[in-house]
């Protein structure tokens, strides 16, 4: 599906600049690489959506159709089976055909992060090996919290530790309140830190001063934050984040690789004033209206969205009218 000019032009220019930008030559205030990293997450990664086909299997063809158009964009990667790829409904199966189809698909220079999070430790190992042979270069493990009452902190460390011990690949936490109801606690994080195969975390709660806190606190470390959302994307460039992983970059990919450009130059007040346009748009395919809002955007702007799996439903027509409206009064439509 081709862009239109009409809803195409205001990211003509920002795709220009990008593709200007030298990679290496940005100077900003978010955290350099220590010297131990093997891997440097600085920048942005959309979370994938997974394409389903009218009956709801996954629709690999339209999978690959989507990264043709994300390859135009200066991602550092990409994040497959993470919660916005609808991660728990897809069965063992299609999450490592889907990392392995995106593999494929991926450049060489650009780093894949695929889900691996499950409820038991003995799990989550077993699916961060398996998503490693299918192409993943780092496994974003998610906090277990079916039993999150006993989820204290000394659980977690064990759990985490546990599994970066017998991961081939470097791991990053994966902190995500808002759907697991746990808060990794920071003090854990501190601790896990520490450990020679934890890249990171993402952080998607959205507390500032936490993450200040992280970055702060781990300087020491070979340790890098990334935020977990792009409504405070440069409130965590500012404190030193490394990079973001948003779900509005499946929608408007281009303009946060410019917000990130922007942070790693000093252009604070060109940043700051994208970075306003963009809290709406990003709270309305979030919190708003979740999934299947994030994947009605995405038609909107050239990408194949298409349905949700079930018990996910569709929008309504005013709940569309609402999201459109949404992007339109920010002048992204």
């Amino acid at each position: 599906m081709a862009f239109s000019a009409r809803l195409t032009s205001p990211l003509r220019p920002i795709l220009a600049a990008l593709r200007r930008a030298a990679p290496g030559q940005h100077r900003g205030l978010s955290t350099p690489p220590g010297p131990g990293h093997t891997l440097d997450l600085r920048g942005i990664f959309p979370p994938l959506a997974t394409p389903f086909s009218p009956t709801q299997e996954v629709d690999y063809a339209r999978l690959e159709g989507n990264l043709c158009r994300y390859a135009s964009i200066p991602f550092r990667g990409l994040v497959v089976l993470g919660s916005n790829g609808e991660y728990p409904y897809l069965v063992p199966r299609e999450r490592l055909e889907v990392v392995s189809c995106v593999r494929r698909a991926l450049p060489k220079d650009r780093l894949l992060l695929a889900g691996s999070g499950c409820e038991s430790t003995q799990s989550t190992i077993e699916l961060t090996v398996s998503m490693a042979e299918a192409g993943a270069d780092v496994a974003l493990v998610v906090t277990p919290c079916y039993y999150r009452g006993a989820m204290t902190s000394a659980a977690l460390v064990r759990h985490y530790t546990e599994v970066a011990d017998a991961s081939p690949i470097p791991v990053v936490l994966y902190s995500v309140p808002a759907n697991t109801g746990l808060d990794l606690p920071l003090e854990a994080v501190l601790t896990l830190a520490q450990h020679p195969n934890i890249l990171g975390i993402k952080d998607s709660g959205g507390d500032i001063t936490r993450m200040g806190l992280m970055v702060h606190k781990t300087r020491q470390e070979d340790f890098q934050v990334l935020a977990g959302s792009a409504g405070f994307l440069l409130a965590s460039y500012a404190l030193g984040a490394s990079g973001g992983v948003c779900a509005l970059a499946n929608v408007l990919g281009a303009p946060l690789c410019q917000l990130d450009l922007l942070c790693r130059e000093g252009r604070w007040q060109e940043a700051r004033d994208l970075q306003l346009r963009l809290i709406e748009p990003n709270t309305a395919v979030t919190r708003r209206f979740g999934i299947p809002g994030l994947k009605k955007a995405m038609e909107w702007f050239g990408y194949y969205g298409g349905p949700c799996r079930a018990p996910l439903a569709p929008l309504s027509p005013p709940q569309v009218e609402e999201l459109r409206g949404t992007f339109s009064a920010n002048g992204w439509l």
